[in-house]
């Protein structure tokens, strides 16, 4: 994949929160997608020698079975400390790296984090794909900004996450009787369409499967 670096990553929180706040504008929270998608990606991220070293890995799977077509991992210095809120310029410098080397093109991304369910609307998954011009979810594991309305207990069952009077996301339940996940637009596709495309992706477990598996080589497990 050919990568377009739009600015520094090595800077100041306070030049961090300006360039969330100037990139945000260009969030599309509508669906601009491929008619049909093919290949779907996971990024996800590992911290090697004291979290001195950066380890990115992605997935690439076909979407219909979801099958393991291509992986690539890549190593870089870590310059940005870990401040929630500011994942991605933590993370993100590797995971371009990793996908830099992907000779498959995915036509959607999930990314382990936030979209634009974030204090600025800017969360991993929206910048990465404003970055890259590609459709993209954020799939976390935990709650950052919002609250949302209880689950029922089946899979598939789903509520808005609201934060400062606006639907930012939901809490998917995507296994039956586990805790939920919560799902943003990165950018590029519409909140009801991330949802079906994760429920799709995780045909098994709590996490979808390009989560899954970008996750053991991250971490080499």
């Amino acid at each position: 994949m050919k990568i377009n670096q739009r600015h520094e990553w090595s800077l100041s929180q306070d030049d961090a929160i300006a360039i969330q706040e100037q990139l945000n504008k260009e969030v599309i929270t509508e669906d601009k997608l491929k008619d049909k998608i093919e290949f779907v990606a996971g990024v996800d991220m590992g911290f090697e020698e004291d979290n001195t070293v950066s380890r990115a890995a992605v997935a690439v799977l076909r979407y219909s079975d979801l099958e393991v077509l291509e992986t690539s991992i890549a190593y870089r210095p870590t310059t940005f400390p870990y401040i929630p809120g500011f994942l991605s310029f933590r993370e993100i410098p590797a995971v371009l790296d990793a996908l830099e080397k992907l000779e498959m093109t995915p036509d959607i991304i999930l990314c382990d984090g936030q979209g634009i369910a974030h204090p600025r609307r800017f969360g991993i998954a929206s910048h990465l794909g404003v970055l890259l011009d590609m459709p993209t979810i954020g799939v976390a594991k935990s709650l950052l900004v919002g609250k949302h309305e209880p689950l029922s207990e089946e899979k598939g069952n789903w509520q808005p996450l609201i934060y400062q009077g606006e639907t930012v996301g939901a809490a998917l339940r995507t296994r039956t009787g586990v805790k939920p996940v919560y799902i943003s637009s990165g950018h590029r596709i519409s909140l009801e369409t991330a949802i079906a495309i994760v429920l799709h992706c995780t045909p098994k477990y709590r996490l979808p499967e390009t989560t899954r598996v970008a996750d053991k080589l991250a971490s080499d497990r």
